[in-house]
């Protein structure tokens, strides 16, 4: 099969390898589609010190059973499922209060597992005995269904937010994962929701699918003078970083309204130290969170959404690639009008 493959000398090639099997407690899993996102756009520009070669990457993905163990219960050739990538231990501090996604044995799809740019797939024991592998309702298209886990990212990102009826919410990025955390401070009932970038190719595409949110060029209006107008002096009472910009962190806190809530949502690149004012916090009262992966349960609560039509993930996908294809999929990422793109091996 083919199975795009992270090498020893930090370089990605597609790669002729063997079709997995089913052990007697795992099942294999034909891909039906699976999606680029940042992490493996990272890796595939700078590599990555996690993944141990060879390895394929890869863990946004929805696929049909092709093969079941004798010993796997609840799941038959033909279903059509996805993998929570984030798979936790069950025994650590963290996996017993329901926190898997900060397990302190974390194996991920794609990282420690062979992962989704790939015909096929093995899904581990442990992912299932974890609950991780995920039955997809008939009523969830499949180019949905393959973009799940990163809304439940941003679902998990949310969960300290707090987000309510009175708030402003101001996201730094607009691209999918900052359009998601605006679809889900809607569903959350925010009074004004405003979505920056530096991309007026960005902007435009969330004026088509988000006209209920007001948005901003960040590289052509003051930021500062902005929110001051826009709230009346008040300042942002929810700010999200949906970008890897240590610019958009200090940011944050300069148009943070007083005891504001901050999701720190977007990795900075190398050490990722020195754009955060220790005293804006102290004298603000603000509340900063870190937010890592999502859980079983974000997951399924993403799914559900889904199947009753609260929200529409497939007006953000831009275009789909062969796996043939799949460095220029990547390669497409470049241009500012794709928000997400798709492998269909």
């Amino acid at each position: 099969m083919k199975a795009f493959s992270y090498l020893k000398d930090k370089k990605l090639t597609l790669l002729d390898r063997e079709r997995p099997r089913a052990k007697d407690d795992s099942v294999v899993v034909k891909i039906l589609s699976a999606a680029i996102c940042g992490t493996d756009l990272r890796t595939y520009r700078f590599g990555s010190d996690r993944i141990v070669a060879p390895r394929t990457i890869g863990h946004e993905a929805c696929g049909e059973i092709q093969e079941v163990g004798k010993n796997v219960r609840g799941f038959e050739p033909g279903d059509r499922v996805m993998t929570v990538p984030a798979i936790g231990c069950g025994h650590c501090r963290w996996c017993k209060q329901g926190a898997t996604n900060m397990c302190e044995n974390l194996k991920t799809v794609g990282f420690d597992y062979d992962g989704t740019f790939a015909e096929y797939m093995e899904v581990p024991e442990q992912a299932i005995s974890m609950g991780n592998l995920l039955h997809i309702d008939d009523s969830i298209p499949t180019e949905q269904a393959v973009i799940v886990e990163p809304a439940a990212c941003c679902l998990n990102g949310q969960s300290f937010l707090n987000i309510g009826p009175e708030d402003i919410v101001f996201i730094f990025g607009a691209g999918f994962i900052g359009c998601i955390h605006a679809e889900f401070a809607m569903i959350k009932g925010a009074k004004r929701i405003i979505l920056s970038d530096i991309s007026d190719a960005r902007l435009e595409i969330v004026k088509r699918v988000l006209p209920q949110v007001t948005t901003i060029n960040t590289m052509k209006t003051d930021v500062m003078q902005f929110i001051q107008e826009f709230t009346s002096g008040r300042g942002a009472d929810v700010i999200i970083t949906a970008a890897p910009s240590g610019a958009a962190q200090t940011s944050a806190l300069a148009i943070a309204a007083t005891r504001a809530r901050i999701s720190l949502f977007g990795g900075l690149p190398g050490e990722g130290a020195g754009f955060l004012n220790s005293n804006t916090i102290h004298y603000k009262e603000l509340s900063l969170f870190g937010s890592h992966a999502s859980t079983v349960a974000q997951n399924k609560q993403v799914l559900s959404w889904i199947s009753s039509g609260k929200i529409d993930l497939h007006k953000y996908v831009s275009a789909s690639f062969p796996l043939e294809k799949i460095e220029d999929a990547f390669e497409s990422l470049k241009s500012e009008k794709m928000v997400k793109v798709l492998i269909t091996p």
